[in-house]
């Protein structure tokens, strides 16, 4: 986008360049689907975040059209045309197709979204829209969320539609609603969370009067299911600006009806009891677990960075020094953490990874400046597993302090851990720590069959592996004998 030393005129000048090159590359896909809509009778409009996309000059090729036929009548027409057809979304007015082609000498795939033109709202007890089909492209759009969503442009002859100025909206990076922000907000509540997530997305303003309306609503997003919710606030973590999206659903209030947790952190202080704001601490372990992404964002480590330290309200206590002190606050954390994540549906596989971060995210600051033992650091590893390069960047970003020296010597710790873990692959499998014997060897030297006494040898021998590292078998089968003659 322009910077903000560029008249309008200009801005507008600057997206309709870039709309017309990122329509001319869509347009043998676009162009083509649009010509038998046409000869079928009906009209088709690349719309909404597509073409929004297309002014931005970062239009994918993901597809979105608006339509008047019917969702029967579309499933006519790109049957025979489309590579893959789906109707997950026809209850909602959506066929969902996929279209191979070559495009700029290249083959390229199309995921393509065919909608009627529709309108739909919630009543005050149902969690489901109430879809209905309208027989205009105008009526469509005024039931889009934001204005910047709510353009379109009619193919194949490519006339841009902008009933409500969504054109401007985009070059001034301002977030409105077509229509009043509260008639928006009732017909779909998640619309709200949606303004939070397209200002992370694209570092965009939200209106006043936008804002206004998600504090005097925010109530209303309670009957939204968890699954949409938690799709939508994905989104916004995943974004390139979260921390901007965070703020508004804390500010206005949304944010205590989904994610209370999050608002919880700003902990009042005060002159005798001063210690971290640790609401703004987490978005800053956020901002710096983010920099240390290495391949595309990591929903588990942006998700435990910023609710690593949610156990501190609960923990926090006053002393009698003066100081604050919240003992624990990494298992009451990753309780807390466990039981939002799952009330938001989140995966088992992804809330026990967040959960197990969160827990071990202060272990770190036992180590000092390297007092742990090889012993120490194989456990490290071992409880870690499969999280460890997660884990690693999780600490890293924890260190928030503007003391450079402490920040430094903090630093300077975590390479030393480091560098002792890589020291320690090298010598030993930690990756895959294991006893040096199997179930199968303790049953045969002790002569005993499967059951609870062999699981328990076997915990016993991997505290020994722990402890001392790799043994040679013949001191093994000893050690195995050692622990079974004490067991009486």
């Amino acid at each position: 986008m322009p910077n903000a030393n560029e008249d309008n005129t200009t801005a507008l000048s600057h997206v309709q360049r870039r709309a017309v090159s990122e329509l001319l590359r869509v347009s043998p896909v676009a162009d083509d689907l649009a010509r038998r809509f046409q000869e079928a009778g009906f009209s088709l409009a690349l719309v909404g975040g597509s073409v929004r996309d297309a002014l931005l000059g970062r239009l994918g090729n993901d597809l979105d059209f608006t339509t008047d036929a019917r969702p029967e009548d579309v499933l006519k027409i790109v049957r025979p045309w489309a590579d893959s057809v789906w109707e997950v979304g026809i209850a909602f007015g959506t066929v969902g197709c996929q279209k191979d082609a070559h495009v700029g000498g290249a083959p390229q795939r199309f995921q393509i979204e065919v909608t009627t033109y529709r309108s739909e709202a919630y009543d005050r007890t149902s969690r489901k829209p109430e879809v209905s089909y309208g027989d205009s492209i105008e009526e469509d759009l005024v039931r889009r969320d934001f204005t910047v969503n709510a353009m379109a442009v009619a193919l194949p002859e490519k006339e841009f539609i902008d009933p409500h100025g969504g054109l401007e909206d985009l070059a001034a990076r301002v977030l409105r609603t077509p229509g009043t922000p509260e008639a928006s907000f009732s017909d779909d509540p998640l619309r709200m969370l949606r303004a939070a997530r397209f200002a992370a997305q694209l570092d965009f303003e939200v209106a006043p009067d936008v804002v206004t309306a998600m504090k005097e609503m925010a109530d209303r997003i309670e009957i939204v299911s968890a699954e949409r919710i938690r799709d939508e606030f994905n989104k916004l973590i995943l974004s390139a600006h979260p921390r901007k999206g965070l703020a508004l659903l804390v500010d206005t209030g949304l944010a205590e009806h989904f994610i209370p947790e999050l608002p919880a952190l700003r902990l009042e202080s005060d002159e005798h009891h001063r210690h971290k704001d640790v609401y703004e601490h987490s978005l800053t372990v956020l901002d710096q677990a983010i920099e240390l992404e290495q391949n595309g964002p990591d929903l588990v480590l942006r998700l435990s960075a910023l609710l690593h330290d949610i156990g501190k309200p609960r923990t926090r206590r006053f002393e009698s020094d003066g100081r604050v002190s919240f003992h624990h606050h990494e298992v009451v954390g990753a309780k807390m953490s466990k039981k939002r994540l799952t009330a938001l549906k989140y995966s088992n596989d992804m809330v026990k990874d967040i959960s197990r971060l969160i827990e071990l995210h202060l272990r770190f600051h036992g180590y000092g400046t390297g007092e742990w033992t090889d012993s120490a650091v194989r456990r490290y590893v071992r409880d870690a597993g499969p999280l460890l390069e997660q884990l690693h960047k999780l600490t890293r970003s924890d260190c928030t302090t503007r003391n450079k020296r402490k920040a430094s010597a903090l630093s300077r710790a975590y390479d030393g851990l480091e560098d002792r873990i890589a020291q320690l692959k090298e010598q030993e499998e930690l990756d895959s720590i294991r006893p040096d014997l199997d179930g199968n060897e303790i049953m045969e030297i002790l002569g005993i069959g499967p059951g609870p006494v062999v699981g328990e040898a076997y915990k016993a021998l991997l505290e020994l592996r722990l402890e001392n590292g790799p043994m040679e078998h013949e001191a093994a089968v000893a050690a195995l004998k050692e622990w079974w003659g004490e067991q009486g």
